[in-house]
């Protein structure tokens, strides 16, 4: 069966993470959709600081599989290999938290302390496709945090962690080790990671181009024609457009 090439195989352009933070989920969204892609938008997870900025990095995956009584009674969090305590211990710096919750936001995935924890470390994000409890205390926090809702009950009441760093669903998504995760305020895309240089390459120019639209948009020019740009004329006024603004950069 095949699978993804492992992510040391791939390796990512200087400049992918730093063009893709300054893109939009709505472009990336776009050109995946273009190569095939029609599933790469974590379905339920949204920030919860809207001003927290854009979220990019590679994927660090946790996965959650429901509980039992024998598996999770509360002093399980005692246990020094717990895989939620070793995941928010371990997640490499720069990287994103992404946890497989099977969609039931019933019960907390993380919390407050354990969120700040991975700031402090230099995380660059988290999601997950079930709960954050503390959540105000979370959206307070400057690293992205994405979520389905705020959620009271502890993990242990739904949640058992088992595995890290092996391919998991989030949001109804396929998520490899490795894959480029980004987020904002629309939510958060899952880019394979063989994919990531040609998308954050491409995501210049058509930043470039939507930003002409909604200028154009902006002083009464009608979109048929316009986007998509069918009239001839709107690709000539927009290299004029383009020249004009590297000429004043």
């Amino acid at each position: 069966m095949p699978n993804p090439a492992p992510s040391e195989a791939i390796d990512l352009a200087p400049d992918t993470l730093v063009l893709l933070s300054k893109a939009s989920t709505a472009s990336v969204a776009t050109l995946l959709f273009k190569r095939g892609y029609h599933n790469a938008y974590v379905q339920g997870a949204l920030p919860l600081n809207m001003d927290a900025g854009t979220m990019v990095g590679p994927a660090y995956t946790l996965r959650y599989i429901p509980t039992r009584p024998d598996t999770d009674p509360l002093d399980a969090f005692r246990e020094p290999d717990h895989p939620q305590r070793v995941a928010i211990e371990e997640c490499p710096e720069g990287s994103v938290l992404v946890m497989d919750c099977r969609q039931d936001a019933s019960a907390a995935s993380a919390g407050s302390i354990l969120l700040t924890r991975c700031q402090i470390r230099g995380v660059a994000g988290v999601v997950s496709d079930g709960g954050i409890r503390d959540a105000r205390g979370a959206a307070a926090l400057d690293m992205p945090v994405f979520a389905a809702k705020p959620s009271a009950p502890t993990n242990l009441t739904k949640h058992h962690a088992v595995d890290i760093g092996l391919p998991i669903a989030c949001g109804g998504v396929a998520v490899y080790p490795d894959d480029i995760v980004m987020g904002d305020g629309d939510g958060v895309m899952i880019i394979p990671r063989h994919l990531a240089n040609e998308i954050a390459f491409e995501t210049v120019e058509m930043e470039l181009f939507e930003t002409f639209v909604l200028e154009q948009v902006t002083r009464g020019t009608s979109i048929r024609g316009l986007y998509p740009p069918t009239d001839p004329a709107t690709l000539d006024n927009y290299t004029i457009w383009k020249a004009h603004k590297k000429d004043n950069i």
